[in-house]
């Protein structure tokens, strides 16, 4: 039976790594109003997360799992104020791991995984004419000698500008629909492969996206994910299935987004309505306690059901079993929560929380990105119908 309670050491690392993350919050307004602007190493009283990584030899094997621990450290660390930082926990270099570098955990070959495991790699799928429909892509990938030829463009791009390469979807043959999709891991410098802009976003502004272009862009014959060069007849090709089994692993990291931005404005909205002597007396029973006190709870309630969800799913991976429903459960309710606690909470502060002067309204603007990428709200609750029903794709669109 999957037991979600934290271990003291655990709970110690989550404690730490909020901690870090508040130290940095009297220059969070900063960097979110000069986003071109890269923070420095280090910035004034600052505590960095190297105090954390030693915490890690604490764990013992009966500890949480992993995937599990790391979902929790995600949402613990979301909640904070401070400028966003990475743990740097993801790769062997100690630099953090981006969308594509699961997809090259889940798709590529033993050569692939050892050559570019140390990059980071960021996920290219959107297209200008394409969202959540892949099998709609329009970028081709054509063979010629021992070399692919990229054309097409592609945008909203995760880490776009700071990676050192992206996973591109592509197609070799349109007419073959999502069997034609294939993968391609296109490295930064690679003739013909154009970072054409930066996004401006309403959140998430410490997170960089970008618009990438492919003109007769050339990269080696080698770089198709998983090596498997043939077009199935019916259902996607191998490397389409293999890195769409990579959403099992980062749509729970994407939902955990959304519970840390709901905990963070939540955890706002407790703390400044103590200030005012308001505060939930968990011993009343709901028509004792005032409308706040009352909606303080429903947040929490809903809040905490959310977080569930994401270990539910992590811990499932963890233990090796299959969590495709479990995954697009817990992306659908993060991708919700993202946007009705930061609300709630905004709510109940009434006029204050919309100053540019209080974290809340930034949390309802980072978070609302939870319930779009890695797949919308709407189609999870499609792949949830689906899974339920026993309907395909083609049955149930």
């Amino acid at each position: 039976m999957a037991d979600f309670r934290l271990s003291e050491v655990d709970q110690k690392i989550l404690d730490t790594v909020i901690a870090v993350g508040n130290s940095t919050e009297r220059h969070t307004r900063y960097y979110e109003d000069h986003e071109d602007e890269i923070p420095p190493a280090r910035l004034e009283g600052e505590r960095g997360f190297e105090e954390v990584l030693p915490m890690f030899g604490e764990r013992k094997p009966d500890d949480t799992p992993m995937m599990t621990f790391m979902m929790a450290l995600s949402i613990a660390r979301g909640s904070a104020r401070g400028v966003t930082r990475g743990l740097g926990l993801g790769m062997p270099t100690g630099r953090a791991a981006g969308l594509g570098n699961a997809a090259l955990q889940s798709a590529g070959t033993a050569d692939q995984k050892a050559k570019w495991g140390s990059l980071f790699l960021a996920m290219s799928i959107t297209e200008p004419g394409v969202g959540s429909d892949t099998k709609a892509i329009q970028t081709t990938a054509r063979l010629d000698g021992d070399e692919w030829v990229l054309n097409g463009d592609k945008i909203f791009v995760t880490d776009g500008v700071r990676s050192d390469g992206a996973i591109v979807w592509a197609t070799i043959d349109k007419s073959a629909g999502r069997a034609g999709i294939k993968s391609f891991l296109v490295l930064k410098g690679a003739p013909g492969f154009e970072l054409v802009r930066k996004e401006k976003k309403m959140g998430i502004r410490s997170s960089d996206t970008a618009a990438y272009a492919f003109r007769d862009c050339r990269i080696p014959r080698d770089s198709l994910l998983g090596g498997d060069e043939t077009v199935p007849k019916g259902g996607g090709s191998a490397s389409y299935r293999g890195v769409m089994k990579t959403f099992n692993m980062t749509r729970p990291a994407v939902a955990s987004g959304g519970v840390s931005k709901a905990r963070g404005a939540l955890d706002f909205a407790i703390e400044e309505l103590a200030k005012e002597g308001v505060s939930v007396d968990w011993s009343k029973s709901p028509g004792q306690r005032s409308a706040v006190e009352q909606k303080l709870v429903e947040l929490e309630a809903d809040t905490e059901a959310a977080a569930l969800t994401v270990l539910h799913a992590s811990w499932l991976s963890d233990m090796r079993q299959p969590n495709n429903l479990e995954s697009s459960i817990c992306k659908a309710k993060g991708g919700e929560v993202c946007r009705t606690i930061p609300q709630g909470a905004m709510e109940v502060l009434g006029g204050m929380s919309i100053s540019h002067d209080h974290v809340v309204e930034k949390f309802l603007r980072d978070g609302r990105i939870s319930d779009i990428y890695e797949g919308t709200g709407q189609i999870q609750r499609l792949i949830i119908a689906r899974e339920i029903l026993g309907y395909s794709s083609e049955e149930l669109t």
